[in-house]
């Protein structure tokens, strides 16, 4: 039996049927727990939940013919376009979280979204690394968002500080700040199985509170390198000068005239090397294994110091928008064209091992007898490279000593190495021991088992489940924890290509994901496991055609050589995007709300869209005026734009 009520369409109150048919007990909990909350704001002009009102029926009481088959299931009073309010939360507050604040209320509707953040303020590795020199290899113009550009960079590689604040500046105009809170650390995950929530055990940083909060989704954004660690020598505790990571530089520290010592050659080390060397007395550089120093990363000339651009320049990008979209595209596009580089015998890897060989010999011209110790037996691209301008130069000054030999301890003074040898200095800086392994830096729960424990490369073989690296499904979700994302993690971007752009895609991606999540009454939805068992056997195949399988210790194999890559993306990252463009849900597994189990019940509600309950609604978005210009192949493809 239907029951009647009021509801308020446009100032207008008219008559709505409420339920069709008798609701289980089952099926009203449906309703009640899936029912979209009223008290958060929608994001404007989506007609997902732009309406709340119920549509009008012009009911006739009579039973259906006798010999109509019977359901065992009744109506849920929905529309289809309205999704139930979905909890996600944000783990990490850098480049990439600051897009996902951005980009994910305008693509989930009904998104509840919170962004926990460590430090005071958004800006991850570039407001954490304020160590001398601190700098972008990548070119200002391509490094920042494609929708959002900024025309007045002041440098053609923006120090830290101007990249900062130009991530900040996005956060502030898209109002992602709302959605911050900040000196919140993650504690951990744990998955509740019955509400098909995430708990959050957060802690806040400023009064050392510890709290739980749930969401129905979370996306880790920790970043490759965030999780830094001082290197475990033994001794390091006695030492009685000034240590400190590279990720956590002390600004009043003067190191002028002072003897230090610089540990490990990645790009921070690289940059330490080469600001600091005019300044100080001594340096120590402790350099375990070699490394290309490249000239630049797709031809874009590199220099010690600033690079700046002139005020004409400027003043021209900013009168001449097509001038600048031109400049823009002619760079950016580089970075797209350099894959063929990591394929193992190329032409392009031949000629990159020559060039840079040859490179270095001229820049260490007053060290020639470095070469040897520098330059590496594995090809370029086994590991990231780096430019690097002016650590040659600086390696080569008579201040500064170059040493292979392990470090065996600290002293209270300084290091002593293997060979006995102690070399005392008053600072010691060391840009290495980041977590390059790529594992959660938090106890990630759910169904009995740890991701950490499963990714962990010390534990790997002990079980099925311990797998000893990353194991995921298109480096997005991982089988055996529902709703749990990762962004820019695993497999995160492409060989080519740009960060920011990787990053918007994979958002793009994970918002399609949500939208499913919200409008289909899906409760978990966790990647099989044949479908991760898959990706992970092509990942091996196409790698093992890469330089990156060479004999290297790299960000992408977690820092072992020979160890399965898994910080990259198995293609070029215009074949990652083609990837992400339309997700494969047949590579899925779904739960879904209710106790009926019938997928359909919940999704496809009353039979109603809410725009149909809106007398003033546009019905016909898709007509156009006369003559204007239509993209065919973008005819009913936008999934705002209903019906």
């Amino acid at each position: 039996m239907a029951t009647t009520t009021e509801a308020n369409v446009n100032g207008e109150v008219v008559p709505v049927v409420e339920k069709l048919g008798e609701l289980s007990v089952a099926e009203q909990e449906v309703v009640s727990s899936s029912s979209p909350s009223t008290s958060e704001a929608s994001t404007p002009g989506t007609p997902e939940t732009s309406v709340s009102s119920q549509p009008q029926y012009n009911f006739i009481p009579f039973e259906p013919h006798p010999g109509y088959p019977k359901s065992r299931i009744s109506i849920v009073n929905r529309f289809i376009d309205q999704p139930r309010e979905i909890r996600v939360a944000v783990i990490g507050g850098g480049l990439s979280g600051i897009l996902a604040g951005v980009l994910l209320p305008a693509k989930v509707p009904n998104l509840k979204l919170t962004i926990y953040e460590k430090n005071h303020d958004f800006g991850g590795t570039w407001l954490e690394n304020v160590y001398p020199g601190v700098r972008c290899d990548i070119p200002s113009h391509v490094y920042q968002s494609s929708f959002e550009p900024k025309i007045d960079w002041s440098d053609q590689f923006a120090g830290g500080g101007e990249i900062r604040d130009y991530w900040q500046g996005v956060a502030k105009k898209y109002n992602v700040y709302q959605y911050a809170r900040f000196h919140t650390k993650v504690e951990g995950l744990n998955w509740n199985d019955s509400e098909s929530v995430w708990e959050i055990a957060i802690k806040n940083l400023q009064t050392g509170e510890i709290t739980t909060e749930k969401a129905d989704s979370v996306i880790t954004a920790v970043g490759r390198f965030n999780d830094w660690k001082l290197p475990d020598y033994p001794g390091i505790a006695d030492y009685k000068g000034v240590l400190r990571h590279a990720s956590h530089w002390d600004s009043s520290f003067d190191p002028s005239g002072k003897a230090v010592a610089v540990i490990g050659n990645g790009a921070s080390g690289i940059q330490l090397v080469a600001n600091l060397q005019p300044s100080v007395a001594r340096l120590d550089h402790y350099a375990r294994n070699p490394t290309w120093i490249a000239a630049s990363w797709a031809g874009d000339v590199r220099q010690a110091g600033p690079q700046p651009y002139s005020e004409e320049q400027i003043a021209l990008f900013k009168s001449d928008p097509d001038a600048y979209l031109k400049f823009r595209k002619d760079m950016e596009d580089k970075y797209w064209r350099r894959f063929n580089a990591f394929f193992r015998g190329s032409k392009d890897s031949t000629e990159l091992r020559e060039r840079f060989t040859q490179i270095m010999q001229e820049r260490l011209v007053n060290k020639p007898e470095l070469i040897e110790h520098i330059v590496p037996d594995f090809s370029p691209n086994c590991r990231r490279l780096t430019p690097g301008p002016g650590y040659l130069e600086a390696i080569s000054e008579p201040n500064v000593e170059y040493i292979r030999t392990r470090i065996r301890r600290f002293t209270e003074t300084g290091i002593e190495t293997e060979d006995g040898v102690e070399r005392k200095v008053g600072a010691i800086f060391c840009a290495t021991g980041a977590n390059v392994s790529q594992v959660i830096p938090f106890p990630v729960v759910a169904r009995g088992k740890n991701l950490q424990d499963a990714w962990n490369p010390e534990l790997k073989g002990k079980s099925d489940e311990h797998h000893g690296f990353p194991y995921t499904y298109l480096g997005v979700a991982t089988p055996g924890f529902p709703n749990l994302f990762f962004l820019q993690g695993p497999h995160g971007t492409g060989p080519s290509g740009t960060v920011p752009h990787s990053a918007e895609t994979q958002l793009t991606l994970l918002a399609k994901i949500l939208r499913k999540v919200g409008r289909e009454s899906i409760k978990s939805i966790t990647p099989s496991r044949k479908a991760a068992d898959d990706f992970v056997e092509y990942s091996d195949a196409f790698f093992s055609s890469t330089v990156l399988t060479d004999n290297c210790s790299s960000w992408y194999n977690g820092g072992r050589p020979g160890a399965r890559i898994h910080g990259i993306w198995p293609g070029s990252a215009g074949h990652l995007t083609v990837v992400r463009q339309n997700p494969r849900w047949e590579d899925w597994e779904y739960e879904y709300l209710g106790e009926t189990g019938n997928r359909f019940q919940w999704y496809l509600g009353n039979g109603w869209t809410s725009r149909e309950a809106d007398p003033e609604s546009d019905m016909t978005p898709y007509l156009r005026k006369p003559g204007e210009k239509v993209e065919l192949r973008d005819v009913h493809e936008s999934w705002w734009d209903l019906p």
